[in-house]
């Protein structure tokens, strides 16, 4: 006995390994398409309780099968095109790393509550430290390797929940960070038998309570837009098979629909003209054609070769100038649209390495275009995944976010409506409008709070046209940056140093006494 404390005994390990698998699969029905927001702490919950009376081996073993479980259920959109090769090594990467983080988290729930005996250290420190230890394996695998997997963060499954407004103030990383506190604190509330059950369920409740009656961060409008997205339909996958300019035709016809349409700027998504304006006259006629109709320019994606190098690109493209600006993707994906490390790949799976062709270079222009004096920060595809990313168009006086995707390898799978959670979250972290125009769907204008303006059937032709709000808000996320998932990150190791220290006392003195 812990003083002050009650250790629950450990359940059998067949128990916790089970109770571990559908934690998982509850954490992964917290994210779209389901997005039972409420079950994705109760699925966090759980696997913390599985890790009770653990040593790190087998709270190894029991945050894999935690980590397989969530993430074979949360991109198994991966195989409908790939097959299972891609799913279960990126599955089971993320599963090492989940695995990990859980088996130290279980040391910590261990011996934290010997590091800080007291109940205010049992309550109060040990949840900031486990919650900061998920939240630096989160940090960590968001960005390594190969520009990380920033997917499946536990923010992302409340982007249509109360909680959602906190992400102004704390960043992606922060409401992470809080959202599992809490499943810590309430973990650690079960754990205090001695106090009152009336007093845990306040100290329980306020807590909640306190994080919902945080205001939203008011948005300062300075302006406004009218903007047509448009939506071809194109089956545009890696692998599809269409006629050359199909794509650029479909997404011709569907702009030639609002082509009346008083606007400031048409936006088109990734890769929606398949041939480059850039390289083909025909394609450069076809976009002056509709930018001279319709009077304003158009922010096209398309494969562009420069230097006789690939990019997936997007042009801001102006009648009679062409294009005017050039934003490259600076995150292709990797084993998608590029090979890292291809020689020590290709022995693992030739004919999968080999359908990457081609390899797409690293962008390196800044990601804002000036639309006739409206500052557009500009995001392709997975590009709006990247905290740094959505940070440097903030900083370069982005007023509306322009997220151009392409969904069409994913068919109608949950990955499109993932896609959406991270840029409604993304809306109301930097303060901005999110146009997330796809050319297959899920297209959606989300504005600054969060809530849906327009939206458009998945793989049908359409356009949204809207007014949309413009600002240069700084919200309390973008103006902390980083520097808070540091933050939180830094406790949770520093409090994972101590345990291990206490751990390792424990275990000469224990060695002395034999």
């Amino acid at each position: 006995m812990i003083s002050g404390t009650l250790r629950p005994p450990a359940l059998p390990l067949p128990a916790a390994v089970l109770l571990a698998a559908l934690a998982g699969a509850i954490l992964d029905a917290g994210f779209p398409d389901r997005s039972w927001w409420i079950l994705a702490p109760v699925g966090v919950f759980l696997m913390l309780l599985a890790l009770l009376g653990r040593g790190f081996w087998s709270g190894l073993l029991i945050g894999m099968v935690a980590g397989a479980s969530f993430w074979l259920i949360h991109i198994s959109w991966l195989t409908l095109y790939l097959g299972p090769v891609p799913w279960l090594a990126l599955a089971g990467l993320q599963s090492i790393f989940f695995g990990i983080s859980l088996a130290l988290i279980g040391v910590v729930l261990e011996v934290g509550p010997r590091v800080w005996p007291t109940t205010l250290g049992r309550l109060g420190v040990v949840p900031v430290v486990v919650a900061g230890m998920w939240t630096a394996r989160e940090a960590l695998a968001s960005v390594w390797p190969y520009g990380g997997f920033a997917w499946g963060r536990m923010a992302i499954s409340q982007s249509e929940s109360p909680f959602n407004s906190l992400v102004a103030w704390v960043g992606m990383s922060g409401l992470s960070f809080v959202l599992v506190w809490l499943c810590a604190l309430a973990l650690q509330l079960l754990r205090e038998t001695p106090v009152r059950f009336t007093v845990r369920a306040g100290i329980a409740a306020g807590a909640i309570a306190a994080l919902l009656v945080v205001p939203a961060w008011p948005m300062v409008q300075t302006g406004e837009a009218r903007l047509a997205a448009v939506q071809g339909a194109s089956d545009a996958g890696l692998f599809a098979r269409y006629s050359p300019g199909q794509i650029l035709a479909d997404h011709t016809s569907a702009t030639l629909a609002v082509i009346d349409e008083d606007v400031d700027f048409v936006v088109w998504p990734e890769n929606a003209s398949d041939i480059d304006p850039l390289r083909s006259a025909d394609a450069a006629r076809n976009l002056d054609f509709l930018s001279r109709e319709m009077g304003v320019p158009i922010i096209a994606g398309t494969i562009t070769q420069r230097d006789n190098k690939f990019y997936n690109s997007s042009l801001l493209w102006q009648e009679g100038e062409g294009a005017v600006d050039i934003y490259d993707k600076v995150h292709p994906v990797p084993f998608a649209e590029y090979m890292p490390d291809r020689a020590f790949w290709r022995p693992f799976a030739p004919e999968l390495i080999d359908l990457i062709a081609r390899d797409y270079s690293i962008g390196t222009r800044d990601n804002v275009f000036d639309i006739n004096e409206i500052r557009a920060g500009i995001a392709i595809c997975f590009d709006i995944a990247d905290d740094q990313l959505v940070q440097e168009m903030v900083d370069d006086r982005a007023e509306i976010i322009l997220a151009q995707t392409n969904n069409a390898d994913f068919g109608r799978t949950d990955e499109s409506v993932q896609q959406l959670a991270i840029a409604r979250l993304r809306a109301i972290e930097a303060g901005r409008t999110v146009v997330n125009i796809s050319t297959v769907g899920t297209s959606a204008i989300i504005t600054p709070d969060g809530a849906t303006l327009d939206s458009l059937p998945t793989w049908l032709p359409g356009a949204m046209v809207q007014t949309v709000p413009l600002s240069d808000t700084v919200t309390p996320a973008m103006a902390a940056g980083r520097s808070l998932e540091w933050l939180v990150s830094g406790m949770g190791l520093a409090g994972l140093v101590l345990c291990s220290v206490n751990a390792l006392r424990a275990r000469r003195n224990r060695a002395r006494s034999a």
